[in-house]
């Protein structure tokens, strides 16, 4: 079996296309013959509706993953997509900061669970939208954190609170984590603003930044209300493109580390 490598898609600001990365990436990997899971660990479930597994469906969920004697292969689900898997969110993670918080061990639920080696090249974990104890286990089970940046004003001052966060998971629970890049999401072109915040984010974080920039386009937000990743709904949209995109440089960039 091959080392799967396990990335965690982070960022504490809500709307900034963590979901969109996370489903649309893996699709792209999938598609490129890649072994790839979503573990979705967002209470919300977007990218497990995403992927076309409605609420009824998810009998086994990450919830069960984190506070139950569940493997994640009896998590696993396979989608409608060749190649991918998702193991499906719960409504029960609302909860389950406050249920973790008395367990002994509370930041390492999620890598006890995380094999070294399995069916699967790369397990992608879509993060909430905050930094607390289901964020913190991603990236202790995590060997990188890919942060999608929305090309708007006060990006980079977020960004700065979740790079303290990771140094911190470095220095207590997982010293081999490090930043996978830093995308940059929902980016228009004829905006001046975007162009000044790509500008910034290049400058400030150098060779961190992916070339590839994810635009506006109305099909990304589209395909999720059609339960399939974009590469699906609508192959030849600027959105499918830009994935793929990302996928080669993510692969290249995985080539490059091995």
């Amino acid at each position: 079996m091959p080392e799967t490598r396990v990335i965690a898609i982070a960022n504490q600001k809500g709307g900034v296309g963590k979901t969109t990365t996370a489903v649309n990436l893996a699709a792209a990997l999938a598609e490129a013959g890649h072994r790839v899971a979503v573990i979705d660990l967002d209470s919300q479930g977007n990218a497990s509706t995403g992927l076309g597994i409605p609420p009824e469906e998810r009998d086994r969920t990450t919830y069960d993953l984190l506070m139950a004697e569940t493997s994640l292969a009896e998590c696993v689900i396979p989608t409608k997509v060749d190649n991918l898997s998702l193991v499906p969110s719960s409504r029960d993670l609302a909860s389950v900061d406050l249920e973790m918080s008395n367990r002994q061990g509370r930041t390492q639920l999620l890598r006890r669970k995380l094999p070294s080696t399995s069916e699967f090249e790369y397990l992608l974990i879509d993060c909430p939208p905050a930094l607390g104890l289901l964020t913190v286990n991603a990236m202790v089970g995590a060997g990188s954190v890919l942060v999608p940046l929305q090309a708007e004003f006060y990006a980079l001052e977020g960004l700065s609170q979740l790079l303290m966060t990771v140094r911190e998971v470095r220095q207590t629970a997982n010293p081999d984590l490090r930043i996978e890049g830093v995308l940059l999401t929902m980016s228009d072109n004829r905006n001046n603003l975007s162009q000044q915040v790509e500008a910034d984010a290049r400058n400030t974080l150098s060779g961190l930044v992916y070339n590839t920039v994810i635009p506006r386009n109305v099909r990304l937000s589209e395909a999720p209300s059609h339960a399939m990743p974009v590469l699906h709904y609508d192959s030849n949209s600027k959105g499918s493109l830009a994935y793929r995109e990302l996928a080669k440089e993510f692969l290249s960039r995985q080539y490059a580390t091995a």
